[in-house]
């Protein structure tokens, strides 16, 4: 069974943010382009994230910076690793909006930009995961490929092959469970960015940056607490916060400005003559009496 919900879960990795950009653009017209443009965002994003994170690992490592006791270091790496994601993610989403969606200055648009930040990030995530599971499915089904591996690693890989394919169903698919909730958290984040171009305070960015911060603290401090169930169900909590937002925050300032009606065009039984705005005598006359 779990050789079928392992690839059930990085499929709908893939086809969950493809159907929600859909969605967005059947019920709301929005053109593609801000989903695209939200994901490249999460691809910049990443540029400055990951060697941030490398160069400070490194400088911990070589005791260029002073490190946390023994003890504090696991709420110290969640705290510091959320604080670099919400800085990164949030000041590059930051950029984008003001920059080349400098005329996205809508709710909904701010929605699809989300969804297409959270939506890339879940689609190259469930890509690793699919090549994850073909890797670990030719591992498990030709053993003799580890033949070559010294005693250690072959130990290492043979206790990750044990984990993996000993895991309760549920557990496999808990990677697109996540990603639906990391989706509400993305449009939520996109949503209070977006606020500080409508209400012109640089403060909703703050905001933006500090939940991001929990969010990714409190997963990345819970997981060896309270295990992946648990973890997954403050990630829950965390999703239907974010929801509140979304919809909290879709006020009469930031909805989708009404479209002018279409002006009357004139009727094409009459003849060019008769459409002729220029008055004659007898109008002329006729309007001394119009108040």
């Amino acid at each position: 069974m779990l050789y079928v919900t392992y690839a059930l879960n990085f499929l709908l990795m893939i086809a969950i943010p493809i159907l929600l950009g859909w969605f967005l653009r059947k019920r709301w017209g929005l053109p593609w382009r801000l989903f695209f443009i939200g994901g490249v965002t999460f691809i910049l994003s990443q540029v400055f994230h990951i060697p941030l994170n490398a160069g400070l690992t490194l400088a911990f490592r070589q005791n260029l910076l002073p490190g946390p006791p023994e003890a504090y270091r696991p709420l110290f790496n969640a705290v510091t690793l959320g604080l670099t994601a919400a800085l990164t993610e949030e000041l590059a989403r930051y950029f984008v909006l003001r920059t080349t969606l400098r005329h996205a200055r809508t709710w909904r648009q701010a929605v699809m930009f989300g969804a297409g930040h959270g939506g890339v990030e879940a689609i190259l995530l469930g890509i690793l995961a699919g090549l994850a599971y073909v890797n670990l499915v030719l591992l498990r089904q030709s053993p003799d490929l580890l033949s070559g591996l010294p005693s250690e690693q072959l130990q290492l890989v043979n206790e990750q092959l044990q984990a993996y394919w000993s895991a309760p169903w549920y557990l496999s698919l808990l990677g697109a469970v996540e990603r639906v909730f990391a989706l509400c958290v993305q449009i939520s984040l996109a949503v209070l960015v977006m606020q500080s171009f409508l209400r012109r305070q640089l403060g909703w960015l703050f905001l933006a940056i500090v939940w991001h911060w929990v969010v990714d603290a409190v997963s990345v401090y819970s997981l060896p607490h309270l295990g992946p169930l648990g973890t997954e169900g403050i990630v829950a909590l965390t999703a239907l916060i974010s929801l509140a937002i979304i919809f909290t925050l879709r006020s009469p300032e930031s909805a989708e400005p009404a479209m002018p009606p279409e002006p009357t065009p004139p009727s094409a039984d009459l003849p060019f003559a008769a459409r002729d705005l220029t008055p004659d005598d007898d109008a002329l006359d006729r309007s001394r009496y119009i108040s």
